[in-house]
């Protein structure tokens, strides 16, 4: 981990209880990593044990009201917080009201579309039953607003006490969920569980709020969260069009089963970020404190990224070297047209982690029109090579597509990076030292099939155990001063 060094260019901003940033940094790592698979296992047990008690339809249903309202919450999250975290005024209290106020003001606006877009959704569907739940799912927009003041705990670092507030919301959800499917209410259980795991949530982060929860606005404020927050709503329109595009066209092109492949696909690349999303979260308001030292900025940048590949790169590789054997001897034949795609989307997903934090450092300096940028050159490339490649050669091509997007959108982020961070980033290096510890073990890999040295289930197991030590063990060697640090 590498977080800024000891001496604290802010002292008053972090809740460094006697640590220094660099200390607190890494026990905020670990914190934000138990949080995180915490999270996921609730959320893994609450989908199983719901669907013993609900229709399918109910989560029909259910998975129709979560990608209108989802995205529009997508859209919502762009910006408020992250600059609330970045801006450095002297008055932090003020600073959190006039931020807290152009949260609830644009909660406003997206509770009336959202209101708005189910009735137009059920109707387009021929599916009157989803007006109710969907217009109740409304409410929580300004849950979620309301949970604002977990924004004070990120910016100081506390992570504690933000963990532990935000934890409220899967908690209570899980209990009220299965408490109400057990008595039949259908996909209500899921609709209402998460409704109030989300109000219970906003009661805790508003009642432990450092500061008070007053309106104060100005239009200096609105002028500067807008010009901060705008490319960063551009860039995530540009993700949802990627996202739903693949799944559209692959739908209409080679139908459903098609697109289970690449939903399956993209699920289990996914993998790959989740010391992304530990790392980056963790640092952020540490990279925002030190964001005029440039030195700094690389050193972070440089370990942070060195940290979360250890994990990404041979999780990538080793998906696409064992995507057939995890076909045939786990997930069963009907699954066999997904290989290709499990084999290309991991090489994606490990060349796409290289500079997977890049946007962080431009929010940092409060410049976020790159983020938007790049993201638009990404959908670029996907309709000019990816959608002519799936049109073209079914799910090889898509997946083909997919890695050059990949290629294309990484080189950006180190093109943009050179811009901010100097010289000092030395790109091939960079790749380079990212690559070497998984190498033996791929090598290892492809020199046994290449002497057909065995088959079947427990050959395939042993190779993966071989591809797993001989990873770990290069990683051990090459990355030994870093670990230790």
């Amino acid at each position: 981990m590498a977080p800024p060094p000891a001496a604290d260019p802010n002292p008053s901003r972090f809740a460094l209880a006697g640590r220094s940033v660099r200390q607190h940094t890494a026990r905020g790592t670990i914190i934000n990593a138990i949080f995180l698979v915490s999270v996921a296992a609730v959320g893994l047990l609450r989908g199983f044990l719901l669907a013993r008690f609900l229709t399918t339809e109910d989560y029909g249903i259910w998975g129709v009201l979560l990608v209108c309202v989802g995205t529009l919450l997508w859209l919502k999250q762009a910006g408020i917080g992250d600059k609330y975290i970045q801006q450095d005024d002297e008055d932090q209290e003020l600073a959190f009201h006039k931020a807290f106020t152009l949260e609830l003001a644009f909660s406003a606006i997206f509770t009336v579309l959202l209101a708005i877009s189910v009735p137009i959704l059920a109707v387009a569907l021929d599916r009157p039953e989803l007006v109710a739940p969907g217009l109740v799912l409304c409410l929580i927009v300004p849950a979620l607003a309301l949970q604002a003041p977990l924004w004070i705990h990120y910016r100081r670092m506390d992570f504690v006490r933000q963990r532990l507030l935000q934890s409220v919301d899967p908690i209570v959800g899980l209990v009220v969920s299965l408490a109400l499917a057990l008595n039949g209410a259908g996909y209500w259980a899921l609709v209402l569980g998460i409704l109030a795991g989300s109000w219970s949530a906003a009661a805790v982060s508003v009642w432990w709020s450092p500061y008070s929860l007053r309106l104060r606005y100005d239009r200096g404020t609105l002028r500067r969260y807008v010009s901060f927050s705008w490319p960063l709503l551009v860039a995530s329109v540009g993700g949802i069009v990627v996202a739903q595009g693949s799944i559209l066209v692959t739908t209409v092109h080679l139908g459903i089963a098609a697109a289970g492949a690449v939903t399956l696909a993209a699920s289990v690349s996914q993998f790959s970020d989740r010391v992304d999303q530990i790392v980056s979260g963790t640092l952020y308001p540490a990279i925002c404190a030190v964001a005029d030292r440039t030195s700094l900025l690389l050193e972070t940048f440089v370990k942070s990224n060195r940290l979360a590949l250890m994990w990404a790169m041979p999780f990538g590789l080793g998906l696409a070297l064992f995507a057939e054997p995890l076909v045939e001897h786990g997930l069963g034949e009907k699954w066999r047209p997904s290989i290709v795609l499990l084999q290309y989307f991991g090489v994606a997903a490990a060349v796409g982690q290289l500079a997977f934090n890049w946007d962080s450092y431009y929010r940092a300096r409060g410049i976020t029109r790159p983020i938007a940028a790049v993201n638009w050159v990404t959908v670029g490339v996907f309709c000019a090579v990816t959608v002519p490649l799936l049109l073209a050669d079914g799910l090889r091509g898509f997946a083909i597509g997919m890695l050059v997007q990949t290629v294309v959108t990484v080189a950006c982020r180190f093109v943009l990076l050179r811009r901010l961070l100097g010289p000092g980033l030395q790109v091939g290096r960079f790749v380079a030292r990212a690559v070497a510890p998984v190498l033996p073990g791929v090598a290892l890999v492809l020199a046994g099939r290449a002497l057909d040295a065995g088959e079947g289930g427990g050959f395939a197991l042993a190779e993966l155990a071989a591809f797993m030590s001989v990873t770990l063990g290069a990683t051990l060697v090459l990355e030994r001063a870093l670990l230790a640090e």
